[in-house]
């Protein structure tokens, strides 16, 4: 081993003892089945999960899941301005609340569980020290001494030469100074960056196996790049990256298409150790249709559907949220979904090849669709027990509501529940009350009639007065229809449809329009389950008395 190199990395790396020898024994080849994935979301901890995160952590958890592999979770950070108080926990319960539970990894702010920890990067330092000393040993790496001022007179030289941005070649002024310059240096307290002495060279070409994409070339890289930071003597990302996935035994890396570009670096690093090579997946940037029809990435500044908090809030089902996000993910899922619309998710087999390269658009609308037909499979008591967790947080009054009107509140969610067309209204739970307000007296004050086709208000009274005096009846469907009809023929309105379609100018109007007033009168809306099942469930007392109350309104 050279003497002065020695001396220098002695320098550089006080006090570190350990070598990348001695924690590659540390953390030994994981005992896991062939073929098993291990995978891991690594956010940086500022407490929040956007949408394009969740879709990521779902899509790393579900490649794990499907091999019988590891999902873990690592905390990056290395950037402290992005750090907030709790922020660590803000992430775990956003992932908890769509069941995304890593094996391993941080599970509060203190602690994690594993073997292959810490899983918080700032508490590895010493790690990426050893790491990096190897490289100074070797010759592989050298301190920067360039202050921001010489390195952005470096980078107007090149702006100016037009030449290809960055610290390399000629331009790696640090590179070329001696051991012992570097030693006086140091000595001396001069601050300074690690580099990587990069042994790339431009003009030759490696490929990027992609297992979403394909192959992709790039040239080699040769840029000296910063892989541990001068203030806090922590390490980049790319530094980090290689130390924390070779140590974790990742075998699959799947990050934004942002990322590919820094393909090259990754790659080098690897080859410069010998580390056995993860498998990459470049997913595609989450977009949104503005307003003015423009596709545009989706902004947690400007998108309130960016925030995983939107969904909890709005209570939309985690469910419901999950088999979307499968249907971004992997373009046959919607497919193997309509054939197989009762199996569990587990049983779809997620396909990297499925993914889409150029980019995801999120869908709010397709999303609601999904959590209708979702609503629609669940049974009443399912409803019930839900809405009475999500109302606890969120609507107090509705809550109260539930929780004194239990049975009823059951049987309100059975109307037009099962069969062959069950209804598909509800899109979340904050979405029931307003579709089923108006069977609950609590919740029913002071409505708005909007009144349909019949408007005058005379009319619409003796319409009520007639129905409530002679013709209301809930035996069964049949029989109360048919005292409609009845009263229809009385007032001038036609029973029979296609005899009014022949000749509507002989009638007030048609058993529709007399229907709508009765449906109005007693929910104070025009479009609502089926109206004799309202009635009959509301009963005779509270129907007249609704009717009553809208006659002297």
């Amino acid at each position: 081993m050279n003497d002065k190199l020695k001396e220098l990395a002695e320098l550089m790396f006080p006090g570190i003892e350990k070598s990348v020898e001695d924690y590659e024994k540390m953390y030994p080849e994981r005992k896991l089945e062939e073929g098993a994935r291990v995978t891991r979301f690594a956010p940086s901890p500022t407490g929040f999960v956007h949408m394009g995160s969740l879709l990521s952590a779902f899509e790393d958890y579900k490649a794990a899941k499907d091999t019988n592999g590891v999902f873990y979770l690592r905390i990056e950070d290395t950037d402290s301005k992005r750090t907030v108080e709790n922020g660590i926990v803000g992430i775990l319960n956003d992932l908890k609340n769509f069941d995304i539970i890593p094996d391993e990894g941080m599970i509060d702010e203190e602690h994690s569980i594993g073997e292959y920890g810490p899983y918080i990067q700032s508490e590895r330092k010493e790690i990426y020290h050893a790491f990096a000393k190897d490289l100074v040993l070797r010759g592989l790496a050298y301190p920067c001494f360039c202050s921001a001022e010489e390195l952005d007179e470096i980078r107007e030289i090149q702006e100016l030469n037009k030449e290809r941005i960055g610290y390399y070649g000629s331009f790696a002024k640090c590179r070329s100074l001696s051991v012992d310059e570097a030693i006086e240096k140091i000595k001396n307290g001069e601050e300074f960056t690690v580099r990587l002495k990069s042994p790339g060279d431009f003009n030759k070409k490696i490929t990027l196996h992609d297992e979403a994409r394909g192959d992709i070339e790039f040239p080699e890289n040769d840029l000296d790049i910063v892989i541990i930071k001068s203030t806090d003597k922590l390490p980049t990302y790319h530094f980090a990256h290689l130390v924390d996935d070779h140590l974790m035994h990742t075998t699959h890396i799947m990050r934004g298409e942002e990322w590919i570009a820094s393909f090259p670096i990754h790659d080098q690093l690897f080859e410069i150790f010998n580390f056995e090579k993860p498998k990459y997946v470049h997913l595609g940037v989450v977009m949104k249709i503005d307003e003015e029809g423009t596709r545009r990435k989706l902004s947690k500044r400007k998108d309130k559907e960016a925030s995983v908090e939107f969904y909890h809030k709005e209570g939309i089902p985690k469910e419901a949220v999950k088999l979307y996000l499968m249907t971004i993910a992997n373009s046959n899922f919607e497919e193997w979904f309509l054939e197989n619309p009762d199996s569990d998710l587990s049983e779809f087999k997620f396909d990297f090849k499925k993914i889409s390269a150029s980019g995801t658009l999120f869908d709010v609308e397709k999303l609601l669709n999904i959590s209708k037909n979702y609503f629609s499979k669940l049974t009443a008591n399912e409803i019930y027990d839900n809405l009475l967790v999500w109302t606890k947080e969120f609507d107090e009054e509705f809550y109260n509501v539930l929780v004194n009107n239990k049975e009823y509140a059951i049987s309100v969610f059975n109307i037009e529940r099962g069969g062959v067309k069950p209804r598909k209204d509800y899109t979340s739970y904050r979405s029931i009350r307003n579709f089923v307000f108006y069977m609950f007296d609590d919740l029913f004050v002071s409505p708005d009639y909007g009144w349909n086709k019949i408007t005058d208000k005379e009319e619409i009274k003796n319409i009520l007065n007639t129905y409530v005096d002679k013709y209301m009846d809930f035996t069964d469907q049949e029989i109360w229809f048919n005292k409609i009809k009845e009263m229809c023929d009385e007032l001038g309105y036609a029973s029979n449809m296609k005899e009014y379609k022949k000749n509507p100018e002989l009638f007030k109007g048609n058993v529709a329009d007399v229907s709508g007033v009765l449906r109005i009168a007693l929910t104070s809306l025009s479009n609502t389950p089926d109206l004799f099942l309202l009635m009959k469930l509301l009963g005779e007392v509270k129907v007249k008395e609704r009717f009553l109350k809208c006659i002297n309104n």
